[in-house]
């Protein structure tokens, strides 16, 4: 079908040339069309401009966009969606005082979330899931990643795995797949992480790049998780089966783990609450992207991602979700947005690229996503009737949606 949405108030992230990454400085630059016109047809932007230089374009469907705007889905690079059930008592847990840290130790956490998912058939787990998507895709989520990392079995991992990939087959949003098995350490293996850590490297890799599950491997690079030797072991392990590395990395020490992560070439170094000098100068000399997920900070009243240090260092940083059941419940990028704009002093255009572009580098398919430009897939968000882009941060429990296109297709 071709669409043709006309009198846009003003269409967001117009890059005539496509660009793969938008870092520094210019990250503060948003271009736009004002009182624009957008032409799909199929699944593909293909024309766009100015309503005073539109020429005579027919199409099946009209779309009167008078008073809203038009940008690109948001494009989330780390969530966790595939989970079973949740976690609400931790959060009741938290209130009255305990840490993340004191979950994890008496067996909450991701532990609870792997024994669950155990407990769980895939059929109940992709349904469980797909409902998560469907919600995520309704706030404007266009393009995501998802991890496993709840199965810590060969079995479980699979399992998840094989969840994400019939979401894939049966949504229309671009999905990439992390394998993230070395995400916490299983009970069993308590008294032996090598042990735990050598089944990652010598059973569930070379499983999952047969079974063609996954596109990137992942470790929970932190203290009394998974060390520095231990990351670059299954990073590299997972190189070596085709898998690109990325690493959560930060959320509770800066010990090194982004120096292992650029020296791996990682894709993505993600949440950062933590930063130092050292990491900055390491991701200056990189192609790596440093993401931030406020929302996680928000609920587990941890620091934020120190955006402005990030930024005016001239580096990239792109926004994510982590949508998940311990620590951020939500998929919500609105509110990671508004949170980035509120909480770590970002603006509204820095939250925007943040959000769209540099999400779509940090998933690696920024070629075909997060820009309006022509021969891009039409995944489009078209706004309520709002004065400004600057109200969407601004207006943070609001849902100013109006509609969300996937591949040229209305939601």
């Amino acid at each position: 079908m071709s669409i043709l949405i006309k009198n846009i108030k003003e269409l967001l992230q117009v890059r005539d040339t496509n660009i793969s990454v938008v870092k520094g400085k210019d990250m503060k630059i948003l271009p736009s069309i004002k009182n624009a016109y957008l032409l799909i047809d199929h699944d593909t932007i293909v024309d766009y401009g100015s309503m005073d230089t539109i020429q005579d374009l027919n199409a099946e469907k009209v779309i009167d966009a008078t008073g809203k705007i038009v940008l690109p889905t948001w494009c989330d690079s780390h969530t966790h969606i595939v989970y079973a059930g949740n976690r609400e008592q931790e959060f009741v847990d938290r209130i009255n005082g305990l840490s993340y840290e004191d979950i994890a130790n008496r067996g909450g956490g991701i532990l609870n979330s792997a024994e669950k998912l155990q407990n769980t058939s895939e059929e109940n787990l992709y349904l469980q899931s797909a409902e998560r998507l469907k919600k995520v895709i309704s706030l404007g989520t266009g393009a995501i990643e998802i991890k496993s990392g709840y199965g810590l079995t060969i079995d479980g991992e699979l399992k998840m795995l094989r969840v994400i990939k019939r979401l894939k087959k049966e949504f229309p949003v671009k999905v990439r797949a992390t394998l993230l098995a070395a995400h916490a350490i299983p009970k069993e293996f308590k008294d032996n992480k090598t042990a735990f850590v050598n089944l990652v490297i010598d059973k569930m890799i070379p499983e999952v790049a047969k079974e063609k599950l996954a596109t990137y491997i992942d470790v929970f690079c932190e203290k009394g998780y998974f060390d520095l030797e231990d990351t670059e072991r299954i990073l590299k392990a997972g190189k070596e089966h085709g898998l690109i590395p990325k690493i959560h990395v930060n959320q509770f020490n800066a010990f090194g783990g982004v120096d292992v992560g650029v020296k791996h070439q990682a894709l993505s170094v993600d949440h950062l609450e933590e930063m130092n000098q050292d990491d900055i100068d390491v991701l200056k000399n990189s192609d790596t992207m440093p993401v931030a997920l406020p929302s996680c900070s928000y609920f587990l009243s941890i620091p934020y991602t120190p955006a402005r240090q990030i930024i005016d260092a001239g580096l990239p940083l792109a926004l994510a979700t982590d949508y998940n059941p311990g620590s951020t419940p939500s998929g919500n990028m609105n509110f990671v947005i508004s949170t980035a704009c509120i909480k770590m002093k970002m603006t509204p255009e820095e939250a925007i690229n943040a959000a769209t572009i540099n999400g779509a580098y940090a998933m690696g398919i920024e070629n075909m996503y997060g820009s309006i430009t022509k021969g891009k897939k039409a995944n489009l968000i078209i706004t309520k009737q709002i004065p400004s882009y600057g109200f969407l941060p601004y207006a943070f429990g609001d849902n100013n949606i109006d509609q969300v296109i996937i591949n040229g297709q209305t939601i």
